[in-house]
Parts: structure tokens; C-alpha cells; sequence
């Protein structure tokens, strides 16, 4: 470490340090007691306050521009440089928000999410209308600090999620999305008799979910002596460092494949985060490069992996054993049809692989429309059942099954949804490398998934910030992000399903 780096040293540790007290804190919400929501947003908001001050100061802001000379950067190592390079990207979008609004928004967000849970579970849109509200105006406002010339106020919420990923990029990419899959979700809607998934419907309990889902998650590589699985309303991974990774799910008894696939989602998020190397896991770069990257690996385990016949083959008489009942007479071909089922849904997590996308397009065309002002939060569920009958054929019945089942907004993630499309493109890309390394089918089926996850954590975990997606992608494929591979991956899976070819 270079003189002039320990310097910056103990800045980064204290901004950490303070950083990882919010995230217990947020952590310890979902089984907090409800009245303790109020006093503890208060310090979260301090303690934000506090890492804020940590990375925005005199010292820190004459240090970095030091760090970043050209005689300076060749006594850094590789991960030194790349947080001093993120660093200087933080610094300047932090220090232009005034530390009192950084405070208050932190505080917003630790009331936003009981708010928004509530409002869900009583179908009440007006009572989180307000909070929801203040959080537009504060990301809006965030967002209007960071913008550059040319740049619209959603691209400039955009890349706090995906550094290069443009609205005029994903226009293009949902667009290409729509053409080639709109097609094939009108000639599945005429075969829906072709699948059967009365079998996911039966009665599930939920303590036996809960120790497949653990199973599952061990299975494809997730470390329980460094991570653990809860229950939240809506599943979600969070973590402090390398060796301290958690995530949640939600376990409904007459829906066998939900809690099965949110785990094997989450654990994937997991296995990027306990894969991180250990030089930089207390760092700035000790996190997913970017969350098109991180939900690249968490759908890529959920569907290229884990709704893949040969991923079952060694584990569905676990299952069977575990609900002989309700399974016994269901063969491993029926059910693996049943957990591919395609068919148009409300619900964006239910969703399955083919009409996922479209999910993600209405999501991200509301986005554009709030932050261009085009619509009001008043407005917002009206929009929404619109944009579901357009793509999907199909309208909520209430709010709970419409606006209100994201958790997203109420942590003020506004730019995120279009992450989880970008994500879903590049597992697929990433899937068909890997047959070209490694016989995939063959470790999957011999219950061998090993190999994938350290290839996995070798070209793209172990590095976290410290490459991009695109030169993670370039230099483990061979080419830049490219959605061709999910548009045949998805072609030609459900054409095979529904005997369309």
C-alpha cells in the first residue's frame, strides 16, 4: 500500500464501518417492533449523516486528486486503483447533495418500507402515496444534482445502477425484446392446455419449504457458515462483507415453485458476494460491478440453471420424499414442464421466464414517464393496470397485485428495474460461454455444481468492482454485452415446450 493511499485508509474504514451499522439496522427492521420504526429511522438518518461526512470532506477531497496522477496511480495496486476510481465517482455525486438531505432521505427510506409493506398487505395505495411521494422528489432532486449536459434525469438515475446503460440504449434492447418475444406469448396464450401446473397448487407446508430452500441454496454452493436465510415480505440478499451475506424469502403454501426459485434467485445473489476476494471485500469495490451483473447471477442459478431438466435430475426425489402426498404421482418430466409454464401474471416475482421481460419494460416505461414528470403518484396505479393490459393482456384487480408488490421504490431504487432485464441477457450469454468450457449439462446432472460457481467466482466474482460488466464480459467471452443469446435462449426453450416447432 502506497504511502499516500494510508492516508485515505482510515476515511474508507470509518465510511465502512458506519455503512455496515445502517445495513444491520435495515436488516433488523423486518423483525423490529412496529413502534420502533419512527426512533430508529432517526438514527439511521444520523448515522448516514455520519457516512456521508466520512467520504465528503477536506481531507478526502485533497487527497484524490493526488491519488489519481499518473505517478500516483503506479504505485497502486489493482485494487487500489479501481477505489480511488470508484471513490472519485462517489465523491462527486455525494458532495454535491447537501449532508442535511442525505440525512433525511436515509431517514425516508428507513420509514419507507413498514409504510410500504402495510399499504401492500391492506391494499391501501393512499396511505404509502405520500411517503412515495416525498421519495420521487428527493430521487428527482438527487439525480438533477448529478446530470450532465445532454444527459435526461432518468439516464442520470440510471447509472448509479448501470454505469453506460442509457435510455436510448434500452429503448433499443427492450424494443429488440418485444419484437421477438411478443409473438411467441400471443401463440402460447392459445396452447395454455399443452402445460399442466395443478401440481405447484396443492398444499405445501411452509416448514417443509423452508428446509428445501436451504437445502437448494447449499446445493448450489452457498456457504451457511458465512451467510444465512430469514423471511421478509418481499426476498431480498443484503450483506456486510464477504464472510457476513444474507438474504430472505417469503414461503406461500399453495405456490410450491415460488419460495423454491426466490431461494435459488437470492443464494445466487449470495454466491457473488461471498465470492468476493478478501483483499477488497471491506471496500468500496467489495460489491457486485454493477446490478445488471449481480442479477445476472442470481437469474442465471433461478432459470438457466434451475428450471433446467438435468439441474432436477439428481434432486427431485428429495422433493418427492419431503411431499410424497402431493408428489408421488408426478414424474419429473410433468414437473419440470410445470415450473416452465408460461402463461401472463400479475405478479412480477410468480412471473415465468417468457413474459418476465415485459414485466420489466412496464416498470421501466413508468420510471421514464415519473421522472420526465408525466405523471403524478395520484396517477401512478391508473397507469400501471394500463400498461399491464397493453403488454400482458391482463389487469390488476386491486392495487396490492398491481403497484403496491415492489418493494423497490419504497428504498427509493429508481433506475434498478431495467437491471433485472440486463441481468436475465447476460445469464443467458454467460450460459452459452459456459457450454463452450465445461460440460454444463453433465455437472447438473450428476448433482455436481462445483465447477460453475468457481468459474464463476474466478472470472467474475472475486473481482468485484474492480472490473466493469463489459470487461468482465469481454474478458471472460470474448464480446461485450450482447441480448441475441437470451432472445434464442428464450426462443427456442418455449418453442420446444409448447411444441410450436
Amino acid at each position: 500500500m502506497s504511502e499516500l493511499f494510508q492516508k485515505l485508509q482510515p476515511y474508507l474504514d470509518r465510511a465502512f464501518a458506519l455503512g455496515s451499522a445502517c445495513t444491520l439496522f435495515n436488516w433488523d427492521q423486518y423483525s423490529a417492533p412496529k413502534e420502533s420504526i419512527e426512533n430508529t429511522a432517526k438514527i439511521i438518518g444520523i448515522l448516514s449523516g455520519e457516512q456521508y461526512r466520512a467520504l465528503i470532506n477536506d481531507q478526502v477531497k485533497e487527497l484524490l486528486p493526488r491519488l489519481s496522477t499518473e505517478d500516483a496511480q503506479k504505485e497502486l495496486s489493482f485494487h487500489e486503483k479501481a477505489i480511488v476510481r470508484l471513490l472519485n465517482k462517489q465523491y462527486d455525486k455525494l458532495s454535491l447533495i447537501p449532508p442535511e438531505e442525505y440525512s433525511a432521505y436515509s431517514a425516508l427510506l428507513a420509514q419507507a418500507y413498514p409504510i410500504w409493506e402495510a399499504a401492500k398487505n391492506n391494499n391501501d395505495y393512499a396511505s404509502y402515496a405520500p411517503t412515495l411521494e416525498k421519495i420521487i422528489e428527493y430521487s428527482k432532486k438527487f439525480a438533477a444534482y448529478a446530470q450532465k449536459d445532454g444527459q435526461t434525469l432518468y439516464d442520470a438515475a440510471l447509472d448509479d445502477y448501470e454505469e453506460g446503460f442509457t435510455t436510448q440504449i434500452l429503448d433499443d434492447f427492450f424494443g429488440r425484446l418485444r419484437t421477438a418475444l411478443a409473438p411467441l406469448v400471443k401463440a402460447i396464450r392459445q396452447k395454455q392446455d399443452v402445460i399442466n401446473v395443478r401440481c405447484l397448487q396443492k398444499f405445501y407446508p411452509a416448514d417443509t419449504q423452508k428446509e428445501f430452500c436451504h437445502f437448494l441454496a447449499q446445493y448450489i454452493g452457498f456457504d451457511f457458515n458465512r451467510g444465512l436465510m430469514s423471511e421478509s415480505e418481499h426476498p431480498f440478499t443484503t450483506n456486510l462483507h464477504n464472510h457476513d451475506v444474507r438474504f430472505t424469502n417469503h414461503y406461500y403454501e399453495n405456490k410450491l415453485d415460488s419460495a423454491i426459485f426466490s431461494a435459488i434467485h437470492e443464494a445466487g445473489h449470495g454466491l457473488y458476494e461471498q465470492g468476493i476476494d478478501d483483499d477488497i471485500t471491506m471496500t468500496l469495490a467489495g460489491g457486485g460491478t454493477s446490478m445488471g451483473m449481480h442479477e445476472s447471477q442470481s437469474r442465471f442459478y433461478e432459470n438457466n440453471v434451475g428450471r433446467s431438466l438435468e439441474f432436477w435430475k439428481p434432486i427431485y426425489g428429495k422433493l418427492v420424499q419431503l411431499y410424497p402426498q402431493q408428489l408421488s404421482d408426478v414424474s419429473l418430466e410433468e414437473f419440470y414442464k410445470a415450473i416452465n409454464a408460461s402463461c401472463p401474471s400479475l405478479i412480477r416475482t410468480e412471473a415465468d421466464e417468457l413474459t418476465y421481460p415485459f414485466h420489466i419494460m412496464i416498470r421501466y416505461e413508468i420510471e421514464k414517464a415519473i421522472f420526465a414528470g408525466e405523471v403524478t403518484v395520484d396517477e401512478l396505479p391508473a397507469l400501471w393496470n394500463k400498461k399491464y393490459e397493453e403488454y400482458l393482456g391482463i389487469t390488476p384487480q386491486n392495487d396490492t397485485e398491481g403497484i403496491l408488490q415492489d418493494m423497490h421504490w419504497s428504498g427509493g431504487s429508481f433506475g434498478y428495474f431495467p437491471s433485472y432485464a440486463i441481468g436475465s441477457a447476460i445469464a443467458a450469454q454467460i450460459y452459452h460461454h459456459l457450454e463452450t468450457v465445461m460440460p454444463v449439462k453433465t455437472c447438473l446432472e450428476e448433482g455436481n455444481l462445483m465447477p460453475i460457481r468457481d468459474y464463476l467466482k474466478e472470472h467474475i466474482h472475486r473481482f468485484g468492482c474492480c472490473k466493469t460488466t463489459q470487461e468482465i464480459l469481454t474478458d471472460m467471452t470474448g464480446e461485450g454485452f450482447n441480448p441475441e443469446y437470451y432472445i434464442q435462449y428464450l426462443t427456442e426453450k418455449y418453442s420446444r415446450l409448447y411444441e410450436l416447432r
